[in-house]
Formats: structure tokens, C-alpha cells, sequence
């Protein structure tokens, strides 16, 4: 007697379910779809990071929108890693603080076999990573009807003018004023904060650098004065010590020839 085959069971084991993480960098949101059409999933496979996917061929309510492929993890929680031209799972020899290796309490300069995958879509990947370029006509709820902006801005100071589409002559340090907080301390008191602007040029740090490039001309000037007073030194000595030598060398001769004598 044979038992039923269980097609239901078959389905549900080959049956592919991927989960995209969507953001929208206009309005800060993100959100996640799961998709379980193996029709829809096709259209991923065989694309790396940073590539454009259109919108229609995960639905029809992403049309005319384009996602950008950001990364992604396979289904043990592996990265995928952009520059490996894979789909497997590969085994780097990695350095200190890159990616898929932080290397927190190694030795200079130590480097450790880590496991990764590879920049091509697969089936074994879980979660892809992607973000919207171009936004279509029809709104997704999640996305774009809600706006939550930026609690901290950048700190760098070139990324503060792309930011704010700032020239070079506009001053930065009023733009920060945009993403002060104010908050009340452990005290009682009520502060604000903004955000330290890292690499800021200004009439002080130039100052400061021509003084630190006066002071460096300035040793190399006396180091080179010092070496050839040194030269000059050594050549003196040099020559008293042959004199002397001559001088030595002479009596020698002289009494060698006073005791033929």
C-alpha cells in the first residue's frame, strides 16, 4: 500500500520567501515586504549592489518607482560584501575596520579568515537591503505619506554644504543651528546641543597651519646649519689627527736613522 504523496508539503518546502528592507531617503522612512512569488523573485537574482531594479517587476503598486540594491544577508546572517563577483559564500582574509570585520581587541596589523557573501542575488538570500531613487506616481503607505526627519545632522563640514547646497564663501556654523536639541540635564538645567562641525576651515586653523609650516622650516633650517657645522667640525679633526700622525711617523724615522748612525 503506498501512502499519498504530500504536494502541499513539496510546495511549501521549495517555495521561496524573501524580505526587502525599503527606505526612502526623502522622508527617513523605511519598511519591510516580504514576497513569497517566485515570478517577482526572479527579477533579483543574478543583479549585484548597486544595482536598479524597476518597481513593476515586484507589483504593480511599485510602478514607476526604481530601488537601488544596498546589500543584503543570506539566510545564516551572513552580509553580503561589495566587490566579491560571487553568489556563494566565500572566506576572506580580512583586515582591521573593514566590512564584515570590525576586529575590536586584535593586534596591529592581525588579519582573520571571515566568512561572507558574495555581491550577487541569489536564492539564499533572506534579506535584500534596497532604497528608492526615483519615486513613482502612486504613494506607498510607509514610505512617502509620512515624514520623520533627521534627529542628528552630519557633522562634517563638506557634507553640511552638500546637505544644504552651501558654496564655498557661505558660512556652515549657521546652518548647524537647524538640529540643535534642547534637553534638560541630570541637574535641572536646561541646555541645547549641536553638532561639533569636524574639518571646519577657518581664519584661526590657517593661521595655525602657517605657524606649524614656519616652525617646521625653521628646524629643518637649523638642522641643516648645525649638520654642516658638524661636517666642517669632523673635517678639522680629521686633519689635526693626520698632522699628528705625520708628525709621529717622522720622529720614528728620524731616531730609526740616528741609531744606524
Amino acid at each position: 500500500r503506498t501512502r499519498p504523496y504530500d504536494y502541499a508539503g513539496v510546495l511549501a518546502v521549495f517555495s521561496r520567501t524573501m524580505k526587502l528592507n525599503i527606505a526612502n531617503p526623502a522622508t527617513g522612512c523605511q519598511k519591510k515586504v516580504e514576497i513569497n512569488d517566485d515570478s517577482k523573485l526572479r527579477c533579483l537574482y543574478d543583479k549585484r549592489i548597486s544595482a536598479e531594479i524597476q518597481g513593476e517587476d515586484l507589483g504593480d503598486e511599485y510602478k514607476g518607482y526604481i530601488f537601488k540594491v544596498m546589500g543584503g544577508n543570506d539566510k545564516q546572517g551572513f552580509g553580503m560584501k561589495q566587490g566579491v563577483l560571487t553568489a556563494a559564500r566565500v572566506f576572506l582574509l580580512m583586515r582591521q575596520n573593514t566590512s564584515g570585520f570590525q576586529g575590536h581587541g586584535r593586534r596591529k596589523g592581525e588579519r582573520r579568515r571571515k566568512a561572507c557573501r558574495g555581491c550577487i542575488i541569489s536564492p539564499e538570500i533572506a534579506v535584500l537591503n534596497m532604497m528608492i531613487v526615483k519615486q513613482g506616481d502612486a504613494p506607498l503607505v510607509g514610505l512617502t505619506d509620512d515624514e520623520k526627519p533627521r534627529m542628528r545632522g552630519p557633522k562634517r563640514a563638506a557634507k553640511v554644504r552638500k546637505l544644504f547646497n552651501l558654496g564655498k564663501d557661505d558660512d556652515v556654523r549657521k546652518y548647524v543651528n537647524t538640529y540643535r536639541r534642547e534637553f534638560e540635564s541630570k541637574t535641572g538645567k536646561k541646555k541645547s546641543k549641536a553638532p561639533k562641525i569636524q574639518r571646519l576651515v577657518t581664519a584661526n586653523s590657517l593661521q595655525r597651519k602657517r605657524a606649524e609650516r614656519s616652525v617646521k622650516k625653521s628646524r629643518i633650517a637649523n638642522k641643516q646649519a648645525e649638520e654642516t657645522e658638524y661636517r666642517k667640525l669632523i673635517a678639522i679633526r680629521v686633519k689635526e689627527a693626520k698632522e699628528r700622525r705625520s708628525e709621529s711617523l717622522a720622529k720614528r724615522r728620524a731616531s730609526s736613522i740616528a741609531k744606524k748612525a
